[in-house]
């Protein structure tokens, strides 16, 4: 059995789509920007840190496809324009204090999620949160929403790389005292496939977040559940 559970926040443990798109309509418009974007919109914005769903709103403005955010924070990306950065950073600083003010307005935990994880703790294994949201909305959503069932959150901070990169997780494990080996990563999009393979654990992917199974699939997913009592069997029994 394993020792440890990581999980992702948004889309895996949280439904936040409606408070993520609310908090990026206003910051768009406090800053003179299209601001009437959707839940579907919110599902391909993040994942990625605020910095990434900025740019990316700021792509679906300007006319992308849905799809084609994906590249967006990637390597595919590109050198970013000056003046992109500048209108990220000043739209960053709208959204920021908005959204840690109302992140738990709409935001509820996924059907048997704390069942789940009461009973990955009576089961003995560990449980964390690592999520590209801004470190304080993640660790005040993690405290508030599921008091007592995780040993730690972290979410995005200055000075550790974000998702798809390793740091965040092995610290975690660091912390839980729990080898890569040991644990598995559990998330909702193509971001947390490629951390759970940078950080050498296992990936349990959920179909019911941001992405869906069939996409899940092409981006490599081995295994995918579809609700969290498959989850259960698939931590405790795989």
């Amino acid at each position: 059995m394993i020792k440890a559970a990581v999980f992702d926040m948004d889309g895996t443990i949280l439904d936040t789509a409606e408070d993520l798109r609310l908090a990026i309509n206003h910051a768009m418009e406090q800053t003179g920007h299209r601001h009437d974007f959707t839940r579907e919109d919110a599902y391909f914005f993040f994942g990625s840190g605020i910095m990434v769903a900025i740019r990316r709103a700021l792509a679906r403005e300007a006319g992308a496809e849905r799809e084609a955010l994906i590249a967006i924070g990637t390597d595919a990306e590109g050198e970013i324009p000056a003046e992109v950065q500048a209108e990220t950073e000043k739209i960053r600083a709208a959204y920021m204090p908005y959204y840690t003010l109302h992140c738990s307005e709409h935001t509820g935990p996924f059907e048997g999620i704390p069942e789940a994880l009461r009973a990955l703790r009576e089961a003995g294994i560990r449980t964390a949160v690592v999520s590209n949201k801004p470190d304080e909305a993640t660790r005040k959503l993690a405290a508030e929403t599921f008091p007592g069932l995780f040993d730690l959150a972290v979410g995005e901070h200055a000075g550790v790389r974000r998702k798809p990169a390793p740091d965040m997780t092995l610290t975690a494990l660091r912390q839980l005292g729990v080898q890569p080996e040991e644990a598995v990563y559990i998330g909702d999009t193509e971001i947390d496939i490629e951390t759970a393979a940078n950080a050498k654990l296992r990936c349990v992917a959920v179909s019911w977040g941001f992405r869906s199974a069939a996409y899940l699939k092409e981006r490599g997913a081995e295994t995918i559940v579809s609700d969290a009592p498959q989850m259960l069997s698939a931590l405790t029994c795989g």
